[in-house]
């Protein structure tokens, strides 16, 4: 049997239970993976508890996009993937758990100098920044502002930010100065007077910006800062965007990625695994707790009391 842990409501994290569900098959181009590490992002939690908006539930719901772990049956056509490979999934629902069927296009192998947690913790917050600056065509000469450049999207978009040529400017508390400048950011306190401390830190001026935190102090700034407003977008407001003349990549967004936008995301797993491999891309990783305690990791998460990754172990 296998553990998973699903919901059969929508409510705060006690709606989370543990259950044991047969095991599952691997069908054609999918291949069985005994999960190691499960990652956890907010929109696991935006979902159980309604802040997103889903489908009505009529069955057991589970929980999580993103994992890794270790190959134990393949279906029929399968190829580039075998027995007991160690790989890292995306975009594919129920990860909190302790094997799951996965389409191998949610796949990608991981080296043995990435962890199984850094596997798991690549998927929605490396694909969502990498798609992001991809889509507002980021490149070198440009300046980026990267509101909540310390938490996990952020951090990714820094990352890739740096790597192709851009001066990037990111918001954090002050704790998280440090980790910002390790990252190659200019770091920046957000909260009143933030406009002069961009301002004065890019004094050539801000090219584009990522809004990966949702406030309105984000967004006025950015609208301040940015004279062309295609090159502004959330992953947080996506409802708002329209209003706002701005762009939303999901977050809520009624309009959908376009394929292109998608396979961007897609690609982002083997590049940041390669990134990783390489020693030029890091994950800062968090609490790991046990698959039983998954309504503990989501209260955590939107908490905001725990920096880095939460991981779930089945």
């Amino acid at each position: 049997m296998t553990r998973a842990i699903v919901y059969t409501e929508i409510g705060s994290p006690d709606v989370l239970h543990l259950i044991e569900t047969p095991d599952p098959l691997a069908t054609s181009g999918e291949v069985v993976v005994r999960i190691e590490a499960a990652g956890v992002n907010p929109i696991d939690a935006k979902l159980r508890s309604g802040k997103r908006a889903s489908k009505p539930i009529t069955e057991p719901r589970p929980v999580g996009y993103d994992g890794a772990g270790v190959i134990e049956a393949l279906g029929d056509d399968v190829e580039g993937f075998a027995l007991g490979d160690r790989v890292a999934i995306r975009d594919t629902v129920g990860t909190y758990a302790s094997s799951l069927a996965v389409p191998v296009r949610n796949l990608a192998v991981l080296p043995d100098s990435v962890t199984t947690a850094e596997g798991a913790g690549i998927g929605i917050p490396a694909g969502t920044a990498y798609q992001a600056l991809r889509s507002l065509g980021v490149s070198a000469g440009d300046t980026l502002l990267v509101h909540a450049g310390s938490g996990a999207v952020g951090q990714a978009a820094v990352q890739f930010a740096v790597a192709w040529g851009a001066t990037v400017i990111a918001t954090a508390s002050p704790a998280r100065h440090d980790q910002l400048r390790e990252l190659g950011a200019i770091p920046v306190s957000y909260g009143p007077g933030l406009l002069e401390r961009v301002r004065e830190a890019a004094p050539g001026g801000i090219t584009v910006a990522l809004d990966c935190a949702g406030t309105d102090e984000a967004i006025e700034a950015s609208l301040e800062l940015v004279s062309d407003r295609d090159r502004i977008a959330t992953i947080v407001r996506g409802a708002d965007a329209a209003g706002f003349g701005i762009r939303g990549f999901q977050g809520g967004s009624p309009i959908p990625l376009t394929e292109e936008e998608l396979a961007w995301r897609a690609e982002a797993l083997p590049k940041t695994i390669e990134l990783l491999a390489s020693g030029d891309f890091t994950i800062e990783l968090g609490p790991e707790l046990p698959l039983a305690e998954a309504a503990r990791a989501h209260e955590l998460v939107e908490s905001g009391a725990t920096a880095g990754k939460i991981i779930l172990i089945p």
